[in-house]
């Protein structure tokens, strides 16, 4: 008796190609080909994150600006481009 297997719809590959994309993961060919186990490995991918992103969140930018506000100070250009910097700098302006 053959099993059959579904092909994967094209908006399935679109959104596990996106997934695979902002991950920075590989999606096999033979994922792509089968329909459940597309599911299977977007299921499995979707909830990851990059291992680290430089970038400060918006709600570390917010907080740091309403600091700077407050103190009455600028907050350095580079600090919004990097989270370590923005949150040194956060804990130094504390008040």
């Amino acid at each position: 008796m053959a099993t059959t297997t579904l092909p994967a719809t094209p908006k399935q590959i679109a959104y596990a190609r996106r997934i695979a994309s902002r991950q920075n993961v590989v999606l096999p060919w033979d994922v792509q080909t089968d329909r459940a186990k597309l599911s299977a490995w977007i299921s499995t991918h979707a909830g990851l994150r990059p291992a680290y992103d430089p970038q400060p969140s918006s709600k570390q930018v917010a907080f740091a600006e309403r600091l700077a506000q407050r103190r009455q100070v600028m907050v350095p250009d580079e600090c919004f481009r990097d989270r370590g910097l923005l949150s040194r700098w956060i804990d130094h302006n504390r008040v």
